[in-house]
């Protein structure tokens, strides 16, 4: 249990560490696309942060999923 919750912590710190080096990094860069989904338009942002979003989403979803897949110990 112990583990699990090391682990989780582990990969939404380092996510949460991402995303603050990723919003510093990217707010410099002039050119500025937008996704449209659907009929809905995204605000104007930068290719890089679009991409580096995703990158964090994958690293907290993946240490996630990790935590809570992991297997019981077993007591004998």
């Amino acid at each position: 249990m112990l583990l699990r919750l090391r682990l989780l912590l582990f990969s939404l710190g380092t996510g949460t560490l991402l995303l603050l080096l990723l919003c510093l990094g990217a707010q410099n860069l002039s050119e500025r696309h937008s996704l449209q989904v659907g009929s809905f338009r995204s605000a104007s942002l930068p290719s890089g942060f679009l991409v580096g979003v995703s990158l964090v989403i994958g690293v907290i979803s993946g240490g996630s999923a990790i935590a809570v897949l992991m297997p019981q110990p077993r007591r004998d």
